[in-house]
């Protein structure tokens, strides 16, 4: 019989800025410098992917940065129970997928840590749901679109999705309107302009005039 994950996991206000920074491929000092523009434009949350093991040390090293500022940092690109304990052993506050394994849950469940499954059908996000989940990553959200969002949030009104894949600050809105409730952006944290388009997006969504 499948477990429950706690209701707390991702409560109202963990994501209380609906932007994460989803870092790829950078070395460990990169990494923390793409992290820091993220933090410093307002953003809180961010998520390094670990396709590889070669990741793990950029992993570890914005985890600890993120020690220093209070805020918490995912390990993305979950597809194996094994990443978990790497995850873990680099003090990762959640995990994200890009699909939706069963093994992969129940093992977060066990270990009581955070993890986002990758949908991308009303079949998966009825098997997230079965499993007590209520947040869930549309991946990749560039192909399904915004409509595909507002599709899904008819039958699924209480699913709360983060839109990743392809996104970017310039086009964030429409997803958001679309009806995701957070978006993750990527390659925005490269430069500096990048940031400050990010600063505004942020500023903007977390003011009253949006």
């Amino acid at each position: 019989m499948a477990h429950t994950l706690p209701q707390n996991w991702f409560h109202d206000d963990f994501f209380r800025v609906p932007v994460i920074a989803v870092l790829r491929g950078l070395a460990p000092a990169e990494a923390v410098r793409s992290a820091t523009r993220a933090w410093d434009a307002g953003v809180e949350h961010v998520e390094v992917t670990i396709e590889t093991p070669d990741a793990i040390p950029s992993l570890a090293a914005v985890a600890s940065a993120a020690t220093e500022r209070g805020v918490a940092v995912g390990a993305g690109t979950i597809v194996s129970v094994e990443q978990l304990d790497a995850a873990a052993a680099a003090n990762a506050s959640f995990t994200v997928s890009p699909g939706l394994d069963d093994s992969i849950v129940h093992e977060s469940i066990r270990r009581g840590l955070p993890h986002l499954p990758g949908v991308a059908t009303a079949s998966e996000i009825l098997r997230a749901r079965a499993f007590g989940m209520s947040w869930v990553k549309a991946f990749p959200a560039s192909v399904l679109g915004p409509d595909w969002v507002k599709a899904m949030k008819g039958p699924f009104p209480d699913v709360q999705f983060i839109a990743t894949g392809g996104m970017r600050a310039a086009t964030a809105l429409t997803y958001l309107d679309a009806g995701v409730s957070v978006v993750g952006l990527s390659s925005d944290f490269s430069t500096d302009d990048g940031a400050a388009a990010v600063r505004e997006l942020v500023a903007l969504l977390t003011s009253a005039r949006y």
